[in-house]
């Protein structure tokens, strides 16, 4: 039974999308939360949200897979199921950690029979195993349940511990009261017996219940990661916390001062919703862990779907995960960079490069060489001539409206300019990645946008009638003569009345998707410093990294002509003023081999 189950698994879980390089096998699966990654005995280790019935959500276990590089993964059986009456109606999001003397734990949240949210504890059933491959839940779960005051469903997702100078352990758990997120904070010395302070680590009103927060220290000199199992010198760090809020499906983080004497965390600036985010799209239930390996602490986070649960259920799954970033602190000490880990050059060829390419006002240039659909692309651009660049309105505080009132066909001064990723030949589907340029109050402004809503081009290049010397380039349909009019990267024709004006559906030509403009600021001197974007494309995902890693945008887009090799990249310009490109680098992204048949056959029966 044991192996009919694993030979299902295998079959089913060929895009279980861990670092989402794509295959194209129907499965039967929904893929959410990454919880628990860790790296023990040589083996990375990544548990996650999972229903393994059906591509809704609904069921959900912790699915486990594993790992050398980060890279390639190998199936196993679901971690925990929801089998006992402490997490009948799930095994939701949780924490791994790594104790003294090389044993793990996983804590995790689990909804009983009374639908009540309370905290589990699991351990390995057999440390020998390499791959850990079951885990057993502790008999007198559960450790922790509900406090006075609060809501049964509003407590949740358990931090990974950090041990403090006293030799016990913090966790926080995520919460709410009168609208309140709280952050509580808890204390064990046996991992099974647990006390929870008076006072939450923090709180903010109005922010309703914080969901899979993360709490961690980062090295104010280092872009190493910082080891939370080990006492770490607190003038050399600050601390990250992360929450997610459920409000709005959106990962937000603070970066301050935690004292652990008093047990109380500062954030260096109250929080809002303009507050700094891991990313400004679709990014989600984000997890991060350290990594002794490099040194380094990597972050992952669920990418949803944007279509419907009907296109769930008609592909038959729904749900992946981000491509692993290492993250650290900016130099300025007042922000988090992230860049995808180095091991995605294992997947890199077909490498083309292009330098001081100038892209003209209303230009684009096409990168060829390379599989656009699934790409690696950076690229840096110079602004040689950056003078009384556009004003921006003090009261457009918001980036994300900004880009949609300014999207990809908005001429400016300076910008758009970017690429244009998964677009077809005749540009009638593509996504836009750009940036714009603004000044106020005498400072530049430099503003990144993710636009699947609206398209740069077609570029009217010529038109004429054999009667008429000349048509106008705002109106070419005014001539009651045939005219002939060249739409660049468009089919010519030569009678208005059968060839009309070209609808643009950006980034899909399908309806009912959401197709939402992201957008952010990026923190750069663009007088100083050329403008930098690095842009993974995989088939469905753009993930794009702006001012080297400062601002990150993750879009989900369902191209139906830009897909395999009908897909194109172009580096555009849409802005009046030139732009140059002084680098380009790309390469096509090989699929990684994630959860291959052969290697789980190999594991052995237990």
């Amino acid at each position: 039974m044991r192996i009919a189950y694993m030979l299902l698994l295998m079959i089913f879980l060929q895009v279980l999308h861990v670092d989402h390089v794509q295959s194209n096998t129907v499965t039967l699966e929904s893929l959410r939360d990454p919880n628990g990654p860790m790296y023990y005995n040589g083996v990375y280790h990544l548990f996650y949200q999972h229903n393994p019935f059906g591509p809704l959500f609904g069921n959900i276990h912790w699915a486990h897979s594993v790992s050398h590089d980060l890279i390639n993964w190998i199936p196993l059986e679901p971690a925990l199921a929801p089998t006992e009456p402490y997490d009948i109606n799930g095994a939701f999001s949780g924490s791994t950690i790594i104790l003294p003397g090389n044993k793990p734990v996983m804590l995790y949240t689990g909804v009983d029979n009374k639908f009540h949210q309370v905290q589990n504890m699991a351990v390995p059933k057999d440390l020998s195993d390499p791959y850990l491959r079951e885990w057993v839940k502790y008999s007198g779960n559960p450790i922790i349940n509900v406090p006075a005051g609060i809501t049964r469903d509003d407590f949740r997702d358990p931090t990974t511990t950090w041990i403090a100078d006293d030799g016990k352990w913090r966790m926080i758990i995520g919460s709410n009261r009168d609208n309140t997120g709280i952050a509580f904070l808890y204390q064990t010395e046996d991992f099974v017996n647990w006390t929870r302070y008076d006072s939450p680590l923090h709180k903010v009103e109005g922010t309703g219940v914080w969901e899979c927060p993360d709490f961690y220290p980062v090295w104010v000199d280092s872009t190493d990661g910082v080891d939370t199992s080990v006492i770490n010198p607190s003038e050399r760090v600050k601390h990250v916390l992360k929450l997610g809020l459920l409000k709005n499906d959106n990962d937000y983080y603070m970066i301050g001062s935690y004292n652990p004497e008093r047990e109380h965390y500062v954030p260096e600036n109250d929080f809002t919703l303009s507050t700094l985010r891991y990313d400004y799209g679709k990014y989600y239930a984000s997890k991060s862990f350290f990594d002794p390996v490099k040194k380094r602490r990597i972050l992952m986070a669920w990418v949803n779907e944007s279509d419907s649960e009907a296109d769930a259920i008609a592909k038959g799954w729904s749900g992946l995960h981000s491509f692993p970033r290492s993250l650290w602190l900016d130099q300025n000490k007042k922000q988090l960079v992230q860049w995808p880990i180095v091991e995605i050059e294992m997947l890199h060829e077909n490498e083309i490069g292009l330098q001081d390419k100038k892209l003209e006002g209303g230009s684009l240039h096409e990168v060829v060489g390379i599989t656009a659909s699934q790409a690696d692309v950076k690229i840096s651009f110079k602004l040689t001539d950056l003078e009384e660049p556009e004003e921006l309105d003090e009261s457009w505080t918001d980036p994300q409206l900004i880009c949609s009132k300014m999207d990809a066909s908005k001429k400016g001064k300076f910008g758009p300019f970017g690429l244009l990723a998964l677009a077809s030949k005749d540009l009638t589907e593509q996504t836009a990645i750009f940036f714009r340029v603004f000044q106020t109050k005498g400072r530049y402004i430099v503003l990144m946008c993710s636009d699947q809503s609206s398209s740069f081009g077609p570029v009217l290049i010529c038109c004429f009638t054999q009667t008429t010397p000349k048509c106008t380039k705002e109106n070419p349909y005014s001539h009651t003569k045939p005219v002939l009019f060249i739409w660049k990267n468009m089919a010519s024709c030569t009678n208005r009345l059968t060839c009309p004006k070209p609808t643009f559906r950006r980034s899909s030509a399908r309806n009912g998707l959401d197709k939402t403009t992201y957008g952010a600021f990026v923190d750069i001197d663009p007088k100083q410093d050329e403008i930098s974007l690095r842009t993974l494309v995989d088939h469905s995902i753009v993930e794009s990294f702006g001012g080297g890693g400062k601002t990150c945008i993750t879009s989900r887009v369902y191209p139906t002509v830009a897909i395999g090799e009908d897909a194109h990249l172009f580096a555009f310009n849409n802005g009046t003023e030139s732009v140059v490109v002084s680098e380009l680098n790309a390469w096509s992204v090989k699929k990684a081999r994630i959860n291959i048949v052969e290697e789980t056959i190999s594991c052995t029966d237990h």
